[in-house]
């Protein structure tokens, strides 16, 4: 969330920059401006208000000992009024709080400096490239025919047990799903993140708080009975732990891995693209997460990028990196970098990570403060990334390492964990 002082102090800048993300904030910015004008207005009203209700409070015994009843009882009566105005003076106060909050939200994150002027994933810009694209036989198959042939993924059983988008892994189809989930929690711990396994579920606090509410509430999944949201992803309740928390500038940097399923109903998603484990409702996906002191965020978004890179080119995927344009940022995000890996059967590149700085944006709605060396309170700078998402890391490694005689070469880095070097 952005804060008011850059709000009052710069609007024409925020406008300016949230243009980048194709965000007209014309009409928002001023109405919260106007809002707060009329709420600081209030506020000193009843200030006002309750500094006179305490003076001529004090002022009825001292007339009481000087005999003065009359004047006493009239300024009993005075009080009386000046309460019931303060009365309506908070409750007018609490619907301008409301009603700036409710703008407040509305308003994504500012852009970054450098962040590419664009519409939509087409204007994203490729910034490096690596790896090498498979040779596959003349009898390749994409993956959800590898995981039928194979039997290690049966997405019909999925769609009968729960629906589609839910499926279900089967013998060496689980094996290498745990261990891709090894292999990258091992990898996250080396670099130095602290795993932390957090709960599936949370509270609408914590969904706020990173941001999914109430711009991604619709790609939630909601349980009613005790107003708790499945996690879209470990960011959210990784993120929380540090709610309400004020830090020391000793205590940075703070680095967490978690491994999680995440839940996305991905309303509306349909067609070839979302054909077996391209997009799912249910996935597994490992997590890293940090926490900055400003000064030092886009170096650790770099240490962060630089990190899911080795995780890629070490399991052997042709990839690329590419730096998001405005219109394709997330609604929280300063500076995103995506991940996508290319699949050869299916001719396509597959999005596998994000990696975020998102400065004091989610901080702000956190919390999430340190005190600097002169000891003023400052909001930390957050930051995430996928590392990895497993659906489609999974299908670009069966479908790029498929062998002619149907069995599929499980990546070195991987048999430590799987105990075998092929799947058949």
């Amino acid at each position: 969330m952005l804060t008011l002082k850059l709000l009052r102090e710069q609007p024409e800048f925020v406008v300016e920059r949230l243009a980048v993300k194709n965000f007209d904030a014309k009409e928002i910015v001023e109405k919260i401006l106007k809002i707060d004008e009329e709420r600081r207005a209030t506020q000193a009203a009843l200030d006002s208000n309750f500094s006179e209700q305490n003076k001529v409070a004090k002022s009825i015994g001292a007339l009481m000992k000087e005999g003065k009843k009359e004047e006493a009882e009239e300024a009993k009566k005075i009080v009386a009024e000046l309460k019931t105005v303060s009365s309506e003076l908070s409750v007018k106060l609490e619907e301008l709080n409301n009603k700036q909050q409710e703008s407040l939200v509305q308003l994504p994150n500012l852009p970054y400096k450098d962040v590419p002027l664009g519409k939509g994933a087409e204007d994203n810009v490729v910034v490096k490239e690596g790896g090498k694209k498979s040779t596959l036989p003349p009898n390749a198959k994409p993956h959800w025919e590898l995981a039928k042939d194979l039997n290690i993924i049966d997405f019909d059983l999925g769609v009968k047990l729960t629906g589609a988008g839910f499926p279900l892994y089967v013998g060496k189809g689980a094996k290498i799903q745990r261990a891709l989930i090894s292999y990258f929690l091992d990898r996250n711990t080396k670099a130095g993140y602290t795993e932390v396994q957090p709960p599936l579920v949370v509270n609408e606090n914590s969904a706020f708080a990173t941001g999914q509410l109430p711009d991604k509430g619709e790609q939630m999944y909601y349980i009613g009975l005790d107003n708790f949201y499945l996690i879209p992803t470990a960011e959210v309740p990784v993120t929380n732990i540090y709610r309400d928390v004020i830090l020391q500038k000793k205590d940075f940097p703070i680095k967490m891995t978690a491994y999680t399923q995440c839940f996305r109903r991905e309303a509306g998603s349909y067609g070839k693209d979302v054909r077996g484990l391209n997009r799912l409702h249910q996935f597994d996906k490992v997590e890293i997460v940090q926490l900055s002191l400003p000064e030092n965020s886009y170096k650790a978004l770099d240490e962060m990028v630089e990190h899911v890179e080795s995780l890629v080119k070490e399991l052997g995927l042709p990839y690329r990196i590419l730096k998001l344009c405005g219109g394709d940022m997330s609604f929280t995000s300063a500076l995103t970098y995506d991940f996508e890996v290319y699949s050869e059967a299916q001719g396509r590149w597959l999005e596998v990570s994000s990696v975020s700085n998102f400065e004091t944006f989610q901080a702000n709605r956190l919390k999430l403060r340190y005190k600097d060396a002169e000891g003023k309170t400052q909001f930390a700078h957050t930051l995430n990334g996928s590392s990895l998402a497993l659906p489609r890391i999974l299908a670009a490694l069966l479908e790029d390492n498929q062998l002619e005689d149907g069995r599929i070469k499980v990546p070195e880095c991987l048999r430590p964990f799987t105990g075998f070097d092929y799947i058949d």
